[in-house]
């Protein structure tokens, strides 16, 4: 354990905490346990909450492979894994490293300097707790913290900032305001499951980088007259029965009974610099070593989507599953 001298082990519980247990947060765990750490997670919901709460029939746009973690294979018979395989997947790697994972532990602040920090938690049902470790690593991503627009009727029970399935919109009027993959994907699947689909985005067109093949497949339906787009064009207000958006043309008003703002997340800056971990330029990337991912403040280091600040489409699965190796060997090399 990460001891210094005049210090018995005792004196601290674990040697490492982690924020977050998604798949880069597991991750981050793993390989600080293998150098010979201990270490504890932290997760204000389930194992790989963010990936819970995605659509139930969502596939990924990777293959399995991409996806492992902990040199575990992910066996899955489909070219590109759905959101349920990654789930069981995540949960058996927990299990197989026996993670002493904290779920429903939602970190309300941490105290403390390099060496002896406290995370101060509470659970659901309000009661406080408090953990001891000597590092910090912060991997709670970005999903739980929806872009919100700022347009009256914004809180209205109609609007939603996620997507989870189709069904209870059959032959209602919907809005989709977004342009990006998890726009287009609740736009086909509401209009394919029966309702009357009117898409909403700033951009010229369908973004680009929308998965190849679900571009082409939005873009005929609209082109077809069976999903209305309006582009360059942005929602000004939601009323109980409409939605104002303002046009090219001008103010419109669109008979509505629910929205879908796939609007884009962010990570929650304002815990970060709650701790005192520092951000640069318009994107607010936090200061970070790029070797050791240790933040401006010694003992946190950061991992996954938040090293890439407010540029969430950098960091995925795929790259972030690796920092908990570059993490490790800072550690054992401190």
């Amino acid at each position: 354990m990460l001891v210094r001298d005049g210090e018995k082990a005792a004196d601290i519980l674990f040697d490492v905490l982690v924020i977050g247990a998604g798949p880069t947060g597991l991750a981050c765990a793993i390989e600080v346990q293998k150098a010979g750490f201990s270490v504890v997670l932290v997760d204000k919901g389930c194992v790989c909450n963010s990936l819970f709460h995605y659509p139930s029939h969502m596939t990924f746009f990777t293959t399995p492979e991409l996806l492992e973690i902990g040199n575990v294979p992910f066996p899955s018979p489909n070219p590109k894994p759905s959101r349920n395989e990654a789930l069981q997947y995540y949960r058996l790697v927990a299990a197989h490293y026996k993670l002493d994972v904290r779920q429903y532990e939602r970190v309300e602040r941490v105290t403390g300097v390099d060496g002896a920090f406290t995370v101060h938690t509470e659970d659901r049902f309000g009661r406080p707790g408090a953990l001891k470790t000597r590092k910090l690593i912060v991997s709670s991503g970005y999903y739980d913290l929806p872009n919100y627009m700022g347009i009256p009727g914004e809180e209205l029970s109609k609007v939603f900032h996620y997507y989870n399935d189709p069904h209870p919109y059959f032959d209602m009027d919907v809005m989709v305001i977004g342009g990006k993959n998890s726009a287009a994907i609740a736009a086909l699947e509401l209009w394919r499951s029966g309702a009357r689909v009117t898409v909403v985005y700033r951009g010229s067109g369908v973004q680009p980088h929308v998965k190849y093949w679900i571009k082409p497949d939005l873009e005929n339906r609209i082109k077809n007259g069976e999903i209305k787009a309006y582009f360059r064009t942005n929602a000004v207000e939601i009323t109980p029965d409409a939605v104002v958006i303002e046009t090219p043309d001008g103010l419109r008003t669109i008979k509505n009974d629910f929205v879908f703002a796939m609007t884009g997340y962010h990570p929650d800056f304002s815990f970060l610099e709650s701790m005192g971990v520092r951000f640069e330029g318009p994107d607010k990337l936090p200061v970070c070593n790029a070797e050791t991912l240790e933040s401006n403040v010694p003992g946190i280091y950061l991992a996954g989507v938040i090293v890439a600040g407010s540029r969430t489409n950098e960091i995925f699965i795929e790259n972030g599953r690796f920092h908990g190796g570059q993490i490790a060997r800072a550690l054992l090399g401190g």
